[in-house]
């Protein structure tokens, strides 16, 4: 059995770039209200964004061993994604994973499951998205996957598929779904810059969404 996969096919870079500026709501919404990972999963601390290609990694439950292995394995801009087997309250990743990582240039992480050493990381400003702290140790004994689809609050994700985080939660965008859903996402900010103008010049939010009918349609009363 191949416990680590190598090869990685990933999203153009013009294309993580072009989303990088973009909101995960956003980007939820016009890929057809799909992907949005569960909110128990959120960011460390606010004001951090992540957005690149998944390094998928399965964990042992309390194991962190395959998480040392992804990190030797992640390229430049790759958002490293983990899972727990449900063992959510150990401390995975620490101050010197991140040491690690930040010198390979790795985007940030997304683990279901917890961190330790929040303080020193903070300071060092790496993004990551979890589930909370603990000071779990965690043991190097067991043997996971690197690469292979894996099932993140809720979605599946695949080595390649572009991860997109903010203040708002975490949303998985497939690979090759990619140049579409950044052309309806792009096409959705210009639609609500419109919206805005429109909102701004006093237009209720009932008329501009043609709301009326459905309330209506609702047997709606008012006095």
């Amino acid at each position: 059995m191949i416990h680590v996969i190598k090869s990685v096919e990933r999203p153009k870079r013009e294309i993580v770039e072009a989303f990088r500026n973009l909101s995960s709501a956003t980007v939820y919404e016009a890929s057809g209200k799909r992907g949005a990972v569960s909110n128990q999963i959120r960011p460390m601390h606010w004001g951090i964004r992540v957005c690149g290609p998944a390094i998928t990694v399965q964990c042992g439950p309390g194991d962190n061993l395959m998480l040392h292995k992804a990190l030797e394995i992640a390229g430049e801009g790759d958002v490293i994604v983990v899972v727990t087997g449900g063992a959510y309250e150990y401390g995975y990743w620490g101050e010197l994973m991140t040491v690690s990582a930040m010198a390979r240039k790795v985007a940030g992480l997304v683990i279901d499951g917890c961190i330790r050493d929040s303080e020193e990381i903070f300071r060092m400003g790496f993004p990551i998205f979890c589930r909370g702290f603990s000071i779990r140790g965690t043991s190097k004994e067991t043997l996971g996957f690197i690469n292979y689809p894996v099932v993140l609050g809720g979605v599946v994700v695949r080595p390649g598929d572009l991860i997109l985080g903010d203040n708002d939660g975490v949303v998985v965008v497939k690979r090759e779904e990619c140049e579409t859903v950044l052309e309806k996402a792009l096409k959705r900010v210009a639609d609500e810059e419109k919206k805005r103008k429109a909102l701004n010049e006093g237009v209720s939010s009932v008329e501009y969404n043609n709301l009326k009918e459905v309330l209506e349609r609702l047997g709606l009363r008012e006095d």
